[in-house]
C-alpha cells in the first residue's frame, strides 16, 4: 500500500510517543538518583511517591504505544539530549538544585509532548484519539510532579543560598495548585482513573474497540485515499493481535475454556486472514471493496462477542487477578515484536 499524508502523520504521532518513552525513562533515572543523594524524609517521601507515578506511567506509555499500533524509535536529537542529561545527573558539574532545575524542564516537555499528541490526534482520526486515551493520565500526573518540583525546588534553592530550611507553609501552596490543576487542566486533558495493571481481559477489549472504530471511519469516508489509510492500519492491527492471542492467549485458556471452543477462535481468526488479505489485493475505488469490508466485520464481530462473552468468563472464572495481569503483559509483548517483525514500525 502506498503511504498516503495521514500515514505519515500517524507515523509521526508513533515517533512522539516513543520520544515520551525515552524521557519517561530518564525522569525514572533521575528520581531514583535524588531519593539516594536526599536526607530530608520529607522530600524523600514527595519524590518516592512521585517516582511510584512515574513507574506506572512508563507502563502506561508502553501500552498506549501497543495498542496505538505503530511501533518507532525516538528522534536522534531526542536520544542524544537524554544522553547529555543522563551524564549531567551522573557528573559533579551542577548541584542538586540545578540538577531537580533540569529535571522539572524534562517534566514540562513530557507535559507539552502529551497534550501535542492529544490535540494531534483530534485531526488524525477517531481510532487514534481512542488508542492515546490512556496518556490522560499521565499528562495529568506530570503536570501535578511540575507543581510539586517547585516546591522541593524553593526548598532546596533557599537552603543552598542561606544554609537554612526554608518556610514549611511551601507544601501547601504545592497541594492547592495541584487541586485547582484537577479543573483548569480539563479543557486540556481528562484525568482518568486508568489502572496500573490492565487484565488481558482489559487490553482484548481496547484492541476491539480500536478496530471497532476504525471500520465506521472508513465506511463513513469516500475519499480513497483516507479508506485506504483506514484499512492499512484495519490490516496491521487485526493481524498483530490475532497472531498475539494465538502464541499467547489461546495455549493458556485452551486447558479451561475447552478444545472446540479454543480451535472455533483459531478457525475464525483464520478466516478474518484470508479476507484481510482478499481485501488488500481490491482497490479501495472499487466498488466491491466496502461490500468485502462489511464480510470482514461480520467474522471479527461474531470473534469479538465470543471472545467478550464465554471466554473472557472462562479467565475470569480460572485466572486470578495477578495472572490475568501477567498474561495482559505477555499478550502486549508478543504483540509489540510482531508489530516489530511485521515493519510496523516508524524509522
Amino acid at each position: 500500500m502506498v503511504a498516503t499524508l495521514d500515514d505519515t502523520k500517524r507515523s509521526a504521532i508513533a515517533m512522539k510517543l516513543a520520544d515520551m518513552k525515552a524521557l519517561q525513562q530518564l525522569i525514572i533515572d533521575n528520581e531514583q538518583r535524588f531519593i539516594g543523594q536526599l536526607s530530608d524524609n520529607d522530600i524523600r517521601d514527595r519524590l518516592q511517591k512521585m517516582l511510584d507515578d512515574d513507574q506506572k506511567n512508563l507502563g502506561i506509555i508502553e501500552t498506549t504505544i501497543t495498542q496505538y499500533g505503530i511501533q518507532a524509535k525516538p528522534e536522534n536529537v531526542v536520544s542524544q539530549m537524554v544522553e547529555q542529561v543522563r551524564q549531567l545527573m551522573q557528573g559533579s558539574e551542577l548541584s542538586l538544585y540545578e540538577k531537580v532545575f533540569q529535571h522539572e524542564l524534562l517534566k514540562h516537555q513530557q507535559v507539552m509532548s502529551g497534550i501535542t499528541i492529544h490535540k494531534a490526534a483530534e485531526k488524525v482520526g477517531a481510532d487514534v484519539m481512542l488508542a492515546i486515551g490512556p496518556l490522560n493520565t499521565v499528562n495529568f500526573e506530570n503536570r501535578a510532579h511540575q507543581e510539586q518540583l517547585k516546591g522541593i525546588l524553593e526548598y532546596l534553592g533557599v537552603r543552598e543560598l542561606t544554609g537554612q530550611e526554608a518556610d514549611q507553609g511551601i507544601w501547601g501552596r504545592v497541594q492547592d495548585a495541584v487541586a485547582a490543576l484537577s479543573g483548569a487542566v480539563g479543557s486540556v486533558i481528562t484525568q482518568t482513573s486508568d489502572k496500573q495493571d490492565m487484565n488481558v481481559q482489559d487490553v482484548i477489549r481496547a484492541d476491539h474497540s480500536k478496530v471497532n472504530t476504525l471500520f465506521t471511519e472508513l465506511l463513513q469516508s469516500d475519499n480513497p485515499q483516507k479508506i485506504q489509510e483506514y484499512f492499512g492500519q484495519i490490516y496491521k492491527d487485526l493481524t498483530a493481535h490475532a497472531e498475539a492471542e494465538e502464541e499467547v492467549v489461546y495455549p493458556k485458556v485452551r486447558p479451561f475454556y475447552g478444545e472446540g471452543d479454543t480451535q472455533e477462535l483459531y478457525d475464525e481468526q483464520a478466516e478474518m486472514k484470508v479476507k484481510l488479505d482478499e481485501i488488500k489485493s481490491t482497490s479501495p475505488s472499487s466498488p466491491q471493496f466496502k461490500d468485502k469490508i462489511k464480510q470482514l466485520m461480520d467474522v471479527v464481530g461474531d470473534h469479538i462477542r465470543q471472545e467478550e462473552s464465554t471466554m473472557f468468563a472462562a479467565i475470569r472464572n480460572n485466572l486470578n487477578s495477578q495472572q490475568s495481569e501477567q498474561l495482559a503483559t505477555e499478550f502486549k509483548a508478543a504483540k509489540t515484536r510482531i508489530q516489530k517483525k511485521m515493519g510496523v514500525v516508524s524509522q
